[in-house]
């Protein structure tokens, strides 16, 4: 489990953001504030894909190289992306490259154009998961949980690919769908007020 820890400016921040100085600014303006916007998300996904084996390091200092490999994760263009593509970005060094998980991205962004025609918006599906408040002294205490493995299940009989209960519960870290700043941490409730004036975007059919 993380702990507290004091960072440069006197305030205290969940202990994972310490172990790399590019930790801090995501932790304090990204890390687990609610996000609605379908590229986004799209992003989230694919890049905690491409952390799978990986630190989360590796992936957020090449997360600019990613976002201009794969057009801004712009699912509607990468829908369309070819083999001549996957070669392209297998050459890509500023990527990892992994056949497996850049032809995951491919598919699952033809499976995100399926679910804005179902629900109105990628958003629409995923905050349907969204996770209620829970006790502060849980927050980081599990690598997954049930609305996570519900969504993993429900992604993958849609054809999803590439995700497993470890990955989605760490993107719904990210994205907002659970607050999983410590107690203590001085973004905590700065998050947990992002979240309660949120409005969820709800399915258009």
């Amino acid at each position: 489990m993380s702990k507290i820890f004091i960072a440069d400016d006197g305030q205290t921040r969940c202990g994972w953001c310490a172990a790399a100085p590019e930790f801090l600014d995501y932790h304090d303006s990204q890390w687990g504030f609610p996000v609605a916007d379908d590229y986004r998300l799209f992003e989230k996904l694919s890049l905690e894909s491409f952390q799978s084996g990986l630190s989360w390091r590796t992936i957020l200092l090449k997360r600019e190289n990613f976002r201009a490999a794969f057009v801004g994760f712009n699912f509607n263009k990468i829908a369309a992306f070819t083999q001549s593509d996957i070669d392209r970005l297998l050459q890509d060094k500023g990527i990892v490259r992994h056949q497996g998980k850049i032809a995951a991205v491919i598919n699952n962004a033809q499976r995100a154009q399926q679910l804005v025609a179902e629900y109105g918006s990628l958003a629409a599906f995923i905050w349907r998961y969204e996770s209620q408040p829970q006790p502060l002294s849980a927050a980081q205490n599990a690598s997954t949980s049930e609305l996570a493995v519900r969504l993993c299940k429900d992604l993958k009989k849609l054809g999803w690919k590439f995700l497993g209960p470890t990955t989605i519960y760490a993107f719904m870290q990210a994205a907002g769908l659970i607050n999983d700043h410590l107690e203590g941490c001085v973004i905590q409730a700065e998050v947990a007020r992002a979240r309660e004036k949120f409005k969820p975007p709800q399915p258009t059919q």
